[in-house]
């Protein structure tokens, strides 16, 4: 991808390994890194979400950024907040009503952008342990409706592996088992949504849309397992929160 590259006055041709920017920079938004004047990540992912060209991939970016623990949802919404009239931001707001601190791959996030806006149904968790009552652990599944018991994985080209894909075989009986239902959308399915669609509603038909108190599972953690602090208590306790500055 080209490197955009702020360059105010300054007259640069652009070519195929930048873009030219004429946006301005208050100092409190560019860190040095590498002896490179470069953005903060914030300020770095605002304008890469409110430049997209469409809604769906500037979700994509912010899922992608929380994924890689540099920023959190709420933080960049209350970044937003201070920027009202900044070209993009609608797009951006729009953006970070359906971003999720839990997605680990940009194809999770689509998959589960097909979930809420094609198939319109509930939002579901991303990546949260799922465990028997018995304290044992499940999995994660990439999104999951717990009203239904309904999980849906993204299987990308690495799931093709004889021992990953013995794995996740063995990780959909054990879900199967505890009455949850399952769907697996692969690589190449997400070009035709209303495929994707149909199989999300087919499975979710399928569930079993247990009452708590009669389902094989649970999102309570066991007394064993080690709970880890969500993305804003982990960027607050490291400091790799970037700050937030009016402009």
């Amino acid at each position: 991808m080209p490197v955009p590259l702020a360059v105010g006055q300054a007259r640069l041709r652009p070519g195929p390994s930048i873009e030219i920017s004429q946006a301005q920079f208050a100092p409190s938004e560019r860190t040095k890194t590498g002896g490179i004047w470069c953005a903060t990540v914030q300020r770095a992912l605002f304008d890469a979400m409110r430049l997209e060209p469409d809604l769906r991939a500037a979700v994509v970016c912010m899922d992608m950024a929380a994924a890689a623990r540099l920023t959190s949802v709420a933080l960049m919404t209350t970044y937003v907040t201070m920027r009202p009239a900044w070209t993009g931001v609608p797009l951006v707001r729009r953006a970070l009503a359906l971003a999720s601190n839990g997605s680990r791959s940009p194809q999770e996030t689509r998959m589960r952008l097909v979930w809420v806006l094609d198939a319109l149904l509930p939002s579901p968790l991303c990546n949260v342990p799922v465990f028997s009552l018995h304290g044992g652990l499940l999995g994660y599944p990439d999104i999951f409706d717990p009203v239904s018991g309904t999980i849906g994985e993204y299987d990308g080209d690495d799931h093709k592996d004889a021992a990953r894909h013995r794995r996740d075989v063995s990780r959909e009986a054990a879900f199967r088992d505890h009455g949850l239902e399952y769907f697996t959308v692969v690589g190449g399915d997400l070009q035709n949504r209303s495929l994707v669609v149909n199989r999300m509603h087919s499975a979710r038909a399928r569930s079993r849309f247990d009452p708590p108190d009669e389902r094989l599972w649970t999102l309570d953690p066991p007394p064993w397992w080690k709970l880890e602090p969500d993305l804003d208590t982990h960027l607050l306790l490291t400091g790799e929160a970037p700050m937030l500055v009016r402009t």
